[in-house]
């Protein structure tokens, strides 16, 4: 069962391949979602500071009748967040809300904040390295074991990588079926940083797809499955967000393999058009995929 499978990281720690993402689900209902994963099976639960339900997911991980050292749990600074003292504290209050002794991952949200992404060419190399300051001495507190970032490119990554005492472990990236960053995978790879797609379902856009839904029928699963699978096979931790429990069981269901074939024919796929799930209020203005 897939639940049950983790990757090795390069600090020689477990991370489940699945995880239940917690984007857009309220803190005062995401508990619930989390008790219900945990039921399912799933064994690795991801919030940020930025979606304002860490207080909820603390509260599922508390109350799930789980080990807490069984249950891998993941947050990101946010990517406001960009001196040493603000990253420090961030964590601090990340604890706090979650009622947790430690977090498993703390990872960069982005390397510049929101508001900026796609409208600044400052990618924020000296800040970022204060904030993963913060977060190495996280680590040797105890406060957090693992630390990544998230939508990183290569440049960015190198900037850490220039003068850090801890690697990144991971790097949290939109990956889906037509809009796969395959140079910045194979890079991580050589680097020896793991990968995480999160909306492998493109937002949802591409449950409409025609070549995905053939490929679907053909191996008799649904859309999201074969999204799900699809990252799976390059090697990458995959994060499908859902509070719906019936999604989540068919989410982890992936016992079938995508032949060589169909993945070439899958990762040949044209760009789709997000449509209104390309731009949506975010952390302080309007933020767009594209």
């Amino acid at each position: 069962m897939i639940l049950n499978e983790t990757y090795k990281m390069n600090n020689g720690l477990g991370i489940p391949k699945i995880a239940l993402g917690t984007w857009m689900i309220d803190d005062d209902k995401v508990a619930e979602s989390v008790r219900q994963a945990v039921k399912i099976g799933y064994r690795h639960i991801d919030t940020a500071q930025g979606y304002e339900n860490e207080r909820g997911v603390g509260e599922g991980v508390r109350t799930c009748g789980v080990p807490r050292e069984k249950i891998f749990v993941n947050s990101k600074v946010a990517a406001e967040n960009k001196s040493y003292s603000s990253a420090k504290a961030s964590i601090d209050e990340s604890l706090k809300k979650m009622g947790l002794d430690y977090i498993d991952m703390m990872i960069i949200h982005s390397p510049q904040p929101w508001v900026e992404v796609n409208r600044s060419e400052n990618r924020y190399f000296k800040e970022n390295k204060e904030v993963w300051r913060a977060m190495e001495d996280a680590v040797r507190e105890g406060k957090v074991k693992t630390i990544g970032v998230s939508n990183f490119l290569e440049e960015d990554i190198e900037n850490i990588l220039s003068d850090c005492k801890i690697r990144p472990a991971v790097n949290q990236v939109l990956s889906h079926i037509s809009n796969t960053p395959f140079e910045l995978i194979d890079y991580c790879k050589e680097k020896n940083i793991l990968m995480e797609a999160y909306s492998p379902i493109a937002h949802g856009e591409i449950l409409q797809n025609k070549e995905v839904n053939d490929i679907a029928k053909k191996y008799g699963v649904t859309v999201a499955q074969i999204c799900i699978k699809y990252d799976l096979q390059l090697g990458m931790v995959v994060l499908p967000k859902t509070d719906n429990p019936e999604h989540m069981k068919t989410n982890a269901d992936l016992d079938f393999l995508i032949s060589e074939e169909d993945m070439e024919t899958l990762k040949k796929i044209k760009l789709i058009d997000y449509g209104k799930s390309g731009v949506f209020p975010i952390f302080g203005g309007l933020w767009s995929w594209d």
